[in-house]
C-alpha cells in the first residue's frame, strides 16, 4: 500500500513531564542545549521538515516556561494542548485534538520532548518506510549488550537472549485513527502503555521496526545533556 498524497503528516510531541532525575527545578525540556532549549531542538527538525503539517505540544497546566521561547514556527502549526500526569495521557489528549479536524487516515508520529538529536536521514527512512508499507512503524537500535533479568532482589534470575531484541526509540508513526483507538482501549482496559507502540500492540497491530542511530538519546540524567550536546556538534546543529 503506498501513501496518498492527502495523507498528512502531524507531529505530538508529549512534554508535560518534570524530569525529576534532572534534579533541578527547571523541567529538563526547557533546559539550555547547544544555544536553545532542549524542546526546541526536538522541535526543530519537525518544523524544517517539508512534509510536516503542523505539531502539537502537551503540555503541563502549570507551566510557565513554554511561553517564554521564541519559537520560529515557519508558519508551521505549533498548537499546545494540556497534558496529563502520565506520557500516555498527554498523548491521548493531543490525538484528542487532532481527531476532531483531521482525517483519520492521516498520519501522526510521537516524538519525546527530551530527545533532541534525531538524525535526519533516520527520520525520512521512518517516514519512507512506513508510508510504503502504510503500516506503522517506530525507530529503535539492536540491544548489542548482554541482557540480565533480575529477581527482583538485586540479583540475576536468568541471562535473556539478545537476538532480536530492540531498543524502542522515537519517532513512533502511526494511523492516526488507529492509533487514537488503541489508545483509549488500552487506557480503558489499565494496559500499561509505556509508548504508542504497546498500545498499537494491544490492539493486535504489530509495528514495524525501523533501524535508527544510537545517538537518538532521551536525556534523563545530568551528564546526558553533554552528550547530547556532542551528539548535535557532530550533526552540524
Amino acid at each position: 500500500m503506498t501513501n496518498s498524497s492527502d495523507e498528512k503528516l502531524h507531529v505530538v510531541i508529549p512534554a508535560a513531564g518534570v524530569g525529576s532525575r534532572m534534579m533541578t527545578a527547571t523541567p529538563k525540556q526547557y533546559l539550555p542545549l547547544g544555544g536553545r532549549s532542549v524542546i526546541e531542538q526536538s522541535l526543530r527538525i519537525f518544523i524544517d521538515h517539508e512534509r510536516i503539517a503542523g505539531i502539537v505540544v502537551a503540555l503541563a497546566a502549570e507551566d510557565s516556561e513554554w511561553d517564554r521561547l521564541a519559537i520560529d514556527t515557519r508558519g508551521k502549526p505549533l498548537i499546545r494542548v494540556g497534558g496529563g500526569s502520565e506520557r500516555s495521557q498527554s498523548v491521548l489528549n493531543a490525538l484528542d485534538l487532532l481527531a476532531q479536524t483531521h482525517d483519520p487516515q492521516d498520519w501522526v508520529l510521537v516524538h519525546d520532548a527530551a530527545r533532541p538529536c534525531l538524525r535526519l536521514e533516520d527520520l525520512d527512512r521512518l517516514l519512507d518506510s512506513v508510508m510504503q508499507a502504510g503500516t506503522g512503524g517506530l525507530l529503535a537500535v539492536r540491544v548489542r549488550d548482554t541482557m540480565k533479568r533480575g529477581d527482583g532482589t538485586g540479583r540475576v534470575a536468568r541471562t535473556v537472549e539478545r537476538q532480536d531484541l530492540w531498543h524502542a526509540l522515537t519517532p513512533q508513526m502511526f494511523r492516526l485513527g488507529e492509533l487514537h483507538q488503541a489508545m483509549c482501549d488500552a487506557l480503558e482496559a489499565g494496559v500499561m502503555v509505556t509508548d504508542e507502540s504497546s498500545a498499537m500492540e494491544h490492539a493486535g497491530y504489530r509495528p514495524l521496526l525501523i533501524e535508527g542511530s544510537s545517538d537518538n538519546i532521551k536525556i534523563t540524567q545530568p551528564e546526558d545533556l553533554r552528550l547530547a550536546e556532542f551528539f548535535l556538534r557532530l550533526q552540524g546543529r
